[in-house]
């Protein structure tokens, strides 16, 4: 039985990654990747770097070395270091073929008896690096799946009652830094499919489905940010005022956008109220708010007010996106305002 082994950071995972473990499968049996922790280089968590190779190649078997050497080159000592500490971790796994596009396979090969399988080491089939791609991930997200840029992209949804700016804004700060942004799929929805201004409760939920799939689409095409108007958890509320009860696969949506989003504003409800025919007036507006920031209260979702001119608002949120980092810590976050 060929038994195959690649190594790496993966920070983060692109197409010569991809056409390194593609081209172990092809020549082994059974592939082990291991994935080191590096929170010198990526702030990206080992469980998400991990997971996009699980994702990506269900068969894999992927292990997180989370206590693996930190140390880099090509010296007596750091070679010995790296291979007591394979030996260790593999725990006996017989490894026959050593996979990688490094100096270091010559020396990880001799050190685990296995043949030494070097793939495009020159970087010419796949001409990027990890270093390229972590300083700018949009102009290099043609060397991503899918999987992986969308965690690469910090998304930022906002909320409010009808009427609260949150369009305005959302469309300002698309043009703002340069990316793009996700309209309220359940505006266009509700002007094709509503009757007497109401939506059955199927329908609710095909709001939050369409949503989405339209904001993962968009995701790919975004440049660091990507802004959205509204989520499933509004949708869900409408439903309950409407209905007094929610399809089952809207109440799984809007209880997963606290996974799904980075940050949450809420937008307020100070600005002269805007009537329109599919409106219900100002003062359902003003309970609608107060259900809203109920809702992310009781849900435990940490939120940022945004309120005055729209200028006012596009500063307030410029303000807490110098300071934020995808995956850092809450004190962090917490400490830089």
């Amino acid at each position: 039985m060929k038994t195959g082994l690649t190594l790496g950071k993966f920070a983060p995972f692109h197409k010569g990654h991809q056409r390194l473990i593609e081209t172990a499968l092809a020549q082994t049996d059974h592939l082990i990747v291991i994935v080191y922790d590096a929170p010198e280089t990526t702030g990206v968590p080992l469980p998400v770097r991990a997971g996009w190779i699980r994702t990506l190649y269900p068969n894999i078997d992927v292990l997180e070395a989370w206590d693996g050497p930190v140390q880099v080159g090509d010296t007596p000592e750091i070679r010995k270091i790296h291979e007591e500490y394979l030996l260790r971790f593999l725990a006996g796994r017989t490894v026959t073929h050593f996979f990688s596009s490094e100096f270091y396979g010559d020396h990880v090969s001799k050190a685990l008896g296995a043949q030494d399988c070097r793939v495009d080491p020159a970087r010419c089939t796949v001409p990027v690096s990890g270093t390229a791609i972590r300083n700018d991930p949009f102009r290099h997200r043609g060397f991503l799946a899918p999987e992986v840029y969308r965690d690469l992209i910090i998304k930022i949804v906002f909320l409010g009652a009808p009427s609260t700016g949150k369009t305005a804004l959302v469309e300002a700060l698309a043009a703002k830094f340069d990316t793009t942004w996700m309209p309220e799929y359940g505006r266009e929805y509700w002007d094709k499919h509503q009757q007497g201004r109401r939506l059955t409760l199927e329908q609710l939920a095909e709001i939050a489905e369409g949503h989405i799939l339209r904001e993962n689409a968009l995701t790919l095409d975004a440049n660091r940010y990507l802004f959205v108007d509204t989520d499933a958890t509004t949708t869900y509320m409408f439903s309950l005022a409407y209905h007094g009860c929610t399809d089952p696969r809207l109440a799984e949506l809007a209880s997963s956008t606290v996974q799904r989003y980075d940050l949450f504003f809420l937008c307020g409800d100070e600005i002269p109220y805007e009537a329109t025919w599919d409106r219900s007036g100002d003062a359902a507006r003003k309970v609608f708010q107060k259900q809203i920031r109920a809702d992310l209260i009781l849900r435990r979702i940490p939120f940022i007010d945004v309120v005055g001119s729209l200028d006012a608002r596009i500063a307030t949120v410029e303000r807490v996106l110098h300071r934020y980092e995808k995956y850092d810590s809450v004190a962090n976050h917490l400490s830089r305002i």
